[in-house]
């Protein structure tokens, strides 16, 4: 073997290393991100509620008329539509920005729904879901299984709820309420472990925390987030101690 084809495979493996050990610093920095974004957007979402509970002036502007709280849920949807289906072609800035928004929104709909039970009872709800999330999303990052499955299923047993609860709104059955809530229950801790454990494998894949691989983070975030909310929600319905 001549010099120049041993200096040049010194340099191809150096380069393969190098590369290598940018990948492995990337994943963990990415992966940090998707969890920043999401205890960010919580603790707006729940400073936002927290503020509108305790401001009369706030809350009856907002809730005297039910139209504006259809215009927030519309507004809900149409933002992690347009984030979820846009994110390639906005900017990181702009996706974190409308995150932002979105929490906001989510605390000024969440607001009535914490009002109805003591302030003791949300707080260990809070407590709870935040132990729950915990175990399984250790659980989605550890595990060796493919998860896939388990989340199809979840997506699917997650349209029959909100069928299920659509009808609700009409029959007004407590028992269908509670099978709901524990069906809820169920399938965003399944979700949060299959969700986890894709953030992980996308993340993965990526070479540098570039400006892509970021907004993979920021989506992952989203969809964390909402797992959490809504097993929040869910678990507040069940355990929750009414005001009255």
């Amino acid at each position: 073997m001549s010099p120049e084809e041993l200096s040049r495979m010194i340099n191809e493996k150096e380069g393969t290393m190098s590369h290598e050990r940018e990948v492995s610093l990337a994943f963990p920095a990415l992966f940090r991100k998707v969890y920043v974004w999401m205890t960010m957007a919580l603790a707006i979402t729940g400073l936002t509620a927290y503020v509108v509970i305790n401001s009369e002036s706030i809350l009856f502007s907002l809730y005297s008329t039910p139209a504006i709280m259809w215009v927030m849920i519309i507004a809900e949807l149409a933002l992690v539509f347009f984030i979820s289906s846009r994110i390639q072609k906005i900017s990181i800035t702009t996706a974190t920005i409308l995150f932002v928004l979105y929490a906001v929104i989510n605390g000024l709909t969440l607001a009535p729904i914490l009002l109805i039970y003591t302030g003791a009872s949300v707080a260990k709800v809070f407590f709870i879901t935040a132990g729950t999330f915990a175990a399984m999303a250790f659980y989605g990052y550890t595990t060796k299984s493919d998860l896939s499955k388990m989340g199809k299923i979840a997506i699917m047993a997650l349209i029959g709820v909100i069928i299920a609860t659509v009808v609700n709104l009409f029959m007004h059955s407590s028992t269908l309420d509670m099978i709901i809530c524990y069906g809820g229950v169920l399938i965003f801790v399944g979700l949060t472990a299959w969700d986890t454990q894709k953030i992980k494998n996308m993340l993965a894949q990526c070479d540098e925390p570039n400006e892509q691989a970021q907004k993979i983070a920021l989506l992952g975030s989203l969809s964390l987030y909402l797992d959490f909310i809504n097993l929040f929600i869910y678990l507040l319905r069940i355990l929750g101690t009414s005001r009255d």
